[in-house]
């Protein structure tokens, strides 16, 4: 399991328990705990989310990274309106401040 905490790990228990009461398979019941809890963790942000970390591979060309990556590499440019911009129109804005 990830690093979860006690307090995690008992709200893990208590929701497999519920699932198995209500009749859920004990595989499924696991995975409805897990995801109740890490689901519980992101929205605390004790957990990171993967679509907010990370630029990419800086040895990869800019056409070949992710929109998010992209987005996350504008943002650390400071590029305005990188929100409203494709993959296509961020890679023409880094490539233009990093000229």
């Amino acid at each position: 399991m990830p690093s979860w905490t006690e307090k995690d790990e008992r709200q893990y228990e208590h929701v497999k328990d519920s699932a198995l009461d209500r009749g859920r398979s004990e595989e499924r019941a696991e995975e409805i705990a897990a995801r109740t809890v890490n689901k519980q963790r992101r929205e605390e942000g004790r957990t990171p989310e993967s679509r907010t970390s990370g630029t990419g591979n800086p040895n990869t060309s800019l056409d070949e990274r992710t929109r998010d990556e992209l987005y996350n590499r504008a943002r650390e440019l400071d590029i305005k309106g990188r929100g409203d911009m494709t993959k296509a129109e961020l890679v023409d804005a880094i490539r233009a401040a990093n000229a």
